[in-house]
């Protein structure tokens, strides 16, 4: 009986971190439902109000090794409270923020919080599980991340629509300090393994597979986000479409990125090129095809499935070639990762602001399917060779 009390509290506690990794997924990306709102309560234009996402993604990619090194003695329970209370405190300051630059300073609060987070959560799940239940327990990270894309993203942007958006950051900010009391009372003692030593880092860093995984996720993320953060202003621009109407499509890229990670889970071994490029074709087609598919609502729903079922998949590649190529440095190899992976968030964020104010909503979708196409390319010519060598 004692077994069975302390095996459900191991699961419960490995539950609740899936539950953080989706609060700290949705916060992240919920501006983008949210950017047209924000815009106007501070009198701006989106494509400035974008800056959210892109101060946000380039902080954590700045501070996620710094941070993590920093870090990397304390135990994991106090460690996970203190960024809890720090994600907590920023929210509220962006529930009340008076300005753009109040704000700014809140999802930077946030992004500090993150950085950390995202270091060390798989590998603290990982080393919570049972013996043979390691993949069960990354699965449910997965599946806790997924489904801020999935429920999230729409539900906190329907919550910015209905009572604006500062009801979003507040409601974050009551479901954290649940979860954050959930992880206190469930998750017991976790001393540091891992001390990360700065002069370790050049060594895994140094890694051919691994600079390629970095390289090719930076350009595809470029893409990716350079069309995706500003989704909302281009329906509604190009699309005609309502903001209720919005949400839905929002929901279908979340609700196929479910789909998406149970594909990966089922043929990433069979197909480890495929697994890749094939997504990468259909991410490709999706952002050449945006203006065309926007003039309908069912080609838009139809093609923002294939958005989000492809993204999911590069994404869950991404990660778990990562993890394969540096197990033996699983923390610094992961905090890397996220900071590159925030890079190109943040680029995106930008570039897309650029072609908003340069040229037109209108071209979103044609600039990220160059990053696109680049990412595909350089794959074949100097990625494919040793991909195989992340095993």
């Amino acid at each position: 009986m004692n077994n069975a009390n302390k095996r459900s509290r191991i699961w419960s506690s490995i539950l609740c971190l899936a539950f953080a990794g989706f609060i700290f997924n949705t916060t992240e990306f919920v501006p983008v439902g949210l950017l047209p709102n924000i815009a106007e309560s501070f009198s701006m234009d989106v494509a400035h109000a974008g800056l959210l996402l892109t101060i946000y993604a380039w902080a954590v990619s700045l501070l996620s090794l710094p941070l993590t090194v920093l870090t990397s003695k304390m135990e994991r329970r106090k460690l996970l409270a203190g960024l809890f209370c720090l994600f907590i405190c920023s929210h509220i300051l962006a529930g009340f923020a008076w300005n753009f630059y109040s704000l700014m300073v809140a999802r930077i609060g946030i992004a500090c919080a993150h950085a950390v987070f995202w270091a060390i959560t798989t590998p603290l799940a990982v080393r919570l599980a049972p013996n043979g239940k390691r993949a069960q327990a990354m699965s449910f990270i997965v599946v806790g991340t997924s489904m801020a894309t999935v429920l999230g993203i729409p539900i906190g942007t329907m919550i910015g629509q209905l009572v604006g958006w500062r009801a979003t950051f507040l409601c974050i900010s009551i479901i954290a300090f649940s979860i954050m009391v959930l992880l206190l009372y469930l998750l017991p003692q976790v001393p540091s393994l891992n001390v990360i030593s700065l002069k370790d880092i050049p060594k895994v860093l140094k890694r051919p597979v691994l600079l390629n995984i970095y390289l090719l996720t930076a350009i595809i993320i470029t893409g990716h986000f350079t069309a995706y953060t500003y989704i909302t202003p281009f329906m509604m621009k190009v699309g005609g479409f309502s903001q209720h109407v919005i949400v839905i499509i929002l929901l279908a890229v979340g609700f196929s990125g479910m789909i998406g990670s149970i594909l990966f889970a089922r043929y990433a071994d069979k197909y480890p090129i495929a697994i890749l490029v094939l997504p990468m074709i259909g991410l490709i087609i999706c952002l050449l095809s945006l203006y065309v598919c926007a003039l309908s609502l069912y080609t838009a729903i139809m093609q923002s499935m294939l958005w989000g079922l492809s993204i999911t998949i590069i994404g869950m590649v991404m990660q778990s070639k990562v993890i394969d190529a540096a197990p033996d440095a699983a923390d610094i190899a992961t905090s890397v990762y996220s900071g590159i992976y925030n890079i190109g968030i943040g680029g995106g964020a930008f570039v897309g602001s650029q072609v908003l104010v340069v040229l037109s909503t209108h071209y979103i979708g044609f600039v990220g399917s160059i990053f696109v196409v680049i990412a595909l390319l350089l794959f074949f010519l100097l990625s494919k060779r040793i991909w195989l060598l992340a095993k």
